[in-house]
């Protein structure tokens, strides 16, 4: 479906994840990142549910330091399992983009220092050393095709703890990795740049690409590369929140009390609902 040339595109987010339990777990605490942004560049959530089933509980929902929304689930006991549920309806608005930032956010050195995810080693600084450009934006996406041809996509091959680094060294990763590695190059380049956890429409899970600020006027504005397929994000690419790395913005973690083998199951969907396109002219 071709979406870059739509005035108005509406989304649909359907999401559930369910831990199930072979015995009762008590102290449950769950933290849930899936709620996309209220407003991000031009796209904007319209209405959300988020739902949890499966045990009493008390839930508390905040803004955190980069905007996003992070629910906060407890439960004292849960007999078998807990399942979360999200429904979201968002809308983009062609012109409204890209997210824009105060200038200040050029310097900011959460953006700009590598975190444990992220910190580079001499294989990726080789790498960044290839992307040397006067032009910020022409770095960004210099760094974008570097990633992009440093790892072939491998599912199974890194996990969630996996660094930038240890993905480079191996060869192989998923859209994660291949953030974290352009990620650890901008950094190595002096470019700010954030983690952002979203949705690709097509693909299966939920997905991982980069925002690199760059100035514009009084303002730094945020654009948006995908490292794993090598190309700009354009709007078949929803958002849901944005960090330093991966662990800022997991779409759920947390802990419980009891036996070990809790197991995580999950669904997905994400639709266009409407595609409004300006109308032809006659000539």
């Amino acid at each position: 479906m071709d979406l870059d040339g739509a005035r108005r595109i509406g989304y649909r987010v359907e999401q559930t994840f369910r831990y199930a339990y072979d015995a009762p777990v008590t102290a449950l605490a769950q933290r849930l990142v899936v709620v996309p942004r209220r407003r991000h560049g031009d796209q904007y959530r319209r209405a959300h549910r988020l739902t949890v089933t499966g045990a009493a509980h008390a839930r508390r929902d905040r803004l955190d330091s980069a905007g996003n929304t992070v629910v906060r689930v407890v439960a004292a006991r849960v007999e078998r399992a807990v399942e979360f549920r999200l429904t979201a309806d968002l809308e983009r608005v062609a012109g409204d983009g890209p997210p824009t930032l105060p200038l200040a956010a050029l310097h900011d050195p959460r953006l700009l220092r590598p975190t444990r995810l992220t910190a580079p080693d001499e294989a990726v600084r080789e790498l960044a050393a290839r992307c040397r450009a006067a032009d910020a934006e022409e770095r960004a996406g210099r760094a974008c095709e570097v990633a992009h041809a440093a790892l072939a996509y491998g599912y199974g091959a890194t996990t969630v703890s996996t660094t930038a680094a240890q993905a480079l060294a191996g060869g192989t990763g998923v859209c994660q990795d291949s953030a974290h590695v352009m990620l650890s190059m901008c950094r190595v380049l002096g470019l700010p740049a954030r983690y952002v956890s979203g949705h690709l429409i097509g693909q299966g899970g939920t997905h991982a690409w980069v925002e690199v600020l760059v100035p514009c006027g009084d303002r730094a504005v945020a654009l948006a590369f995908d490292p794993c397929h090598g190309r700009p994000a354009g709007n078949g690419y929803v958002t849901v929140a944005v960090g330093r790395d991966y662990a800022d913005v997991a779409p759920t973690s947390g802990t419980y009390v009891g036996a070990p083998g809790g197991t995580l199951t999950g669904t997905r969907t994400v639709t266009v609902t409407s595609v409004d396109r300006e109308p032809v002219r006659a000539s």
